[in-house]
């Protein structure tokens, strides 16, 4: 689902809200109306006085209202009352009160609104639950060592500020067509998951659509698009165009999928045709640069290195803290 697609479903939302809450007010009324005969004859003589207005308003003629229209509120405030309901037992109970269950405030969408759209492609990244977990806020640098290991010229704790760095200058940056993807690459359990999942949530949280998938989740997507049955082409599609769609795909564990001519060439297309939309990657993996220009084309390597941003991740093992 695109980010067009989310702002569509949610519209109808709220188009359903308001017909629900017609609804409720329609039936009370008939109710009220069977019960208190009056209350039916002030609000029938109430819409009447409106459309002369209105249509005195039509003809340019100018006239005072108001103080019909309060009458006319107070009556039936009176009726309501009297025979034991609430005065404001008419109005409706929205679940915003700011908009109305409108989702808008004027022309500008109401914080509702917003909340609601950050929801719905939390729900669509695949991350919606993990990212309550692992992002910025919980982000603890007290876990990466000080200590500078054999063969490298930074401690695990300031190669992973150097990665900080480059992530919020992604984040940042994120509508600069000219900012770069980024790749993280080292062994397993170093927080290269860790440090995707906080950049998908801020990017979220600014209203954009992130895709999560691993490497070997990704080919089932496009294989199943590919190599389709007819009854299934249509959700096949949808998902393989959310891959090319999204404004930020994440994939994760590259290399963890079987390789082949296949999956090779359908990498190659999915990250050349991305590139050329100008959206968005992060790609995370085992692998170093140098192995994946052996496991991969040259095409493959060169889109890597022409629009990545490449980060190494360093240190021993974090996943006993939480990484």
């Amino acid at each position: 689902m695109t980010q067009v697609n989310i702002y569509e479903k949610i519209l109808n939302e709220y188009r359903d809200k308001q017909d629900r809450l017609n609804r409720i007010k329609r039936d009370k009324e008939e109710r009220l109306y069977k019960e208190i005969p009056l209350l039916k004859r002030v609000a029938k003589d109430e819409k009447a006085f409106m459309l002369k207005v209105a249509k005195d308003l039509a003809l340019g003629k100018t006239c005072d209202f108001h103080d019909q229209l309060e009458d006319y509120r107070l009556s039936k405030i009176k009726l309501l009352i009297s025979n034991g309901y609430p005065e404001d037992y008419l109005d409706p109970v929205y679940e915003c009160e700011k908009c109305k269950d409108t989702g808008f405030i004027g022309s500008e969408p109401c914080t509702c609104f917003s909340q609601r759209l950050v929801k719905e492609t939390y729900k669509m990244s695949n991350l919606d639950k993990i990212l309550e977990k692992e992002n910025f806020q919980n982000f603890d640098l007290d876990v990466f060592s000080d200590e500078i290991p054999e063969g490298e010229d930074l401690s695990p704790r300031e190669n992973i500020k150097e990665v900080v760095k480059g992530a919020q200058k992604f984040i940042r940056n994120f509508d600069d067509p000219e900012e770069y993807n980024l790749l993280f690459y080292g062994t397993t359990g170093l927080g290269k998951t860790y440090m995707t999942n906080c950049i998908a949530k801020e990017i979220l949280d600014l209203g954009y659509t992130v895709i999560y998938q691993t490497a070997h989740r990704l080919m089932d997507l496009i294989s199943d698009y590919k190599f389709s049955k007819a009854e299934n082409m249509d959700q096949a599609k949808k998902n393989y165009d959310y891959l090319l769609e999204a404004d930020l795909l994440i994939i994760d564990d590259l290399g963890t999928e079987v390789p082949n001519a296949f999956s090779t060439a359908e990498i190659f297309n999915l990250i050349n045709t991305r590139n050329l939309g100008q959206k968005k990657m992060i790609i995370s993996t085992n692998l170093s640069p140098g192995d994946i220009s052996k496991i991969y084309t040259d095409r493959v390597y060169s889109r890597i290195l022409d629009r990545f941003d490449i980060y190494e991740f360093i240190g021993t093992d974090l996943r006993w803290k939480g990484y």
